[in-house]
């Protein structure tokens, strides 16, 4: 990211955030599992009475500020925790404008271009991070095993961005240090999802979102800094364009891909867009739409409806995104010593089982393992048939035994990541761009 003064980036931060809105919501859980009869689950150890009457505040978008994340963090750790669900662009504007608003700031890796040059979030020390060394190397070498590395040379890689040069800089460095932007926690791989009833055959190919056998059937996400990049995927997929980075476009490819989006548009062939996880739901629940950009915990909504939903391995490959919670700036004392005992409990591995049941990675995977059946993560990570019925974590049954994950196990689905969420340099440029195309 070029080097851009602090005013003109506060106001270009606002100025965008609206356009690289994701509000990665889920739905209400009410009965998420605290464990398993064989892996009930163990609170870390904390000194309860020097810290039993903090408040920690945590502002995020909706797959960690849940009501049962915050009933089982609380039960466990012996302090209060108040929750603020909001859409990413709300939650990066309060990241770099107000950070006395917050005690822990929940976003995603690609906005941390924008959000550590405000200064609002503290280095975090690695060292208090008790299961720090349980994180998946994809966080901090981009490696999906010793030697393996998964593709980070398109977009916001979460290495490139998951550390900082020392404990006073807004610098990101290169290789891994003692001081973190934000502890991950989850991750996934996106795609498209679609109906296979109302479709009738298989889907392999990112290309098939503009296939007029399907017009009028099809939706978009319309969230411009990742809806751009699906587009992209598509064009690319149809022979139509070649980029040499989806996730930072120039104005020249943007404007190529909007007149064909524009032409798509106008040829009908999309039923709607969608902003919300709830109306991804809707649409292809009602049948509206049979073909569209997918979050993984969305097919999963589907299923849990009855009705079939298959989230589509594409012979392209997927777009990769991450998550993770950082600590502001003005926590100090017995405040902060809280924030560090709730960031060491999300790596402890019940959120991340409860997390992993929605469809999407752990970013510890190791942890979060102890909190699942055996069957679970045979299942989830491993690709293999499942051996029990497979719950999501409302105990709602979303598989059959017998049934294996869309796109396989872990290592498969991941090691096919081509490209991920990011903040692009022509961000302004970009939001034009889409306005353009949605309103055409």
């Amino acid at each position: 990211m070029s080097r851009i003064n602090r005013r003109s980036f506060i106001q270009g931060g606002l100025a965008v955030g609206a356009a690289i809105a994701a509000t990665r919501c889920s739905a209400p859980i009410s009965q998420a599992p605290s464990g398993t009869p064989n892996n009930p689950a163990q609170a870390p150890e904390i000194n309860s009475n020097r810290i039993k009457d903090v408040v920690i505040r945590t502002v995020g978008t909706g797959a960690a500020q849940s009501n049962d994340i915050r009933d089982q963090a609380e039960k466990d750790l012996g302090f209060k925790i108040n929750m603020r669900a909001l859409s990413t662009a709300e939650v990066i504007q309060i990241g770099i404008t107000q950070p006395k608003q917050y005690d822990i700031w929940d976003g995603e890796f690609f906005a941390l271009p924008l959000v550590i040059p405000s200064g609002n979030l503290q280095a975090l020390d690695v060292k208090k991070l008790k299961q720090f060394d349980a994180v998946t190397p994809i966080f901090t070498t981009g490696e999906l095993a010793p030697g393996a590395r998964v593709n980070s040379s398109q977009g916001t890689a979460p290495r490139k961005v998951m550390f900082l040069k020392d404990q006073n800089s807004i610098e990101f460095a290169t290789s891994p240090t003692d001081w973190a932007t934000i502890v991950p926690y989850q991750f996934g791989a996106d795609t498209l999802g679609y109906r296979p009833d109302l479709v009738g055959r298989k889907i392999e190919s990112w290309a098939e979102l503009f296939n007029p056998e399907f017009r009028g059937k099809t939706s978009l996400l319309d969230i411009p800094s990742i809806g751009i990049m699906d587009a992209a995927m598509i064009t690319e997929a149809q022979g139509l364009m070649t980029f040499e980075d989806k996730g930072n476009m120039t104005r020249e490819e943007m404007d190529k891909v909007a007149k064909i989006l524009i032409e798509q548009k106008q040829a009908g062939q999309f039923r709607a867009f969608w902003k919300s996880f709830d109306e991804s739901v809707n649409f292809m629940s009602s049948g509206e739409v049979i073909l569209q950009s997918m979050w993984s915990p969305a097919v999963a909504a589907v299923k849990s409806r009855g009705l079939p939903c298959v989230y589509a391995p594409l012979k392209e490959g997927y777009r990769g995104w991450g998550g993770g919670m950082g600590l502001s700036k003005n926590l100090s004392g017995i405040q902060l010593d809280a924030a560090y005992e709730y960031l060491n409990w999300v790596l402890d591995g019940w959120i991340g089982s409860f997390l992993i049941r929605q469809g999407f990675y752990s970013a510890t995977p190791t942890t979060a393992r102890k909190f699942m059946k055996s069957e679970e993560w045979d299942f989830w990570y491993d690709g293999k048939q499942a051996a029990i019925d497979i719950v999501d974590p409302y105990g709602k049954k979303i598989e059959s035994i017998g049934a294996v994950r869309d796109g396989g196990g872990f290592n498969e689905r991941v090691s096919n990541i081509v490209c991920w969420n990011s903040f692009m340099k022509e961000q302004v440029y970009l939001v034009y761009k889409w306005t353009e195309f949605v309103v055409a």
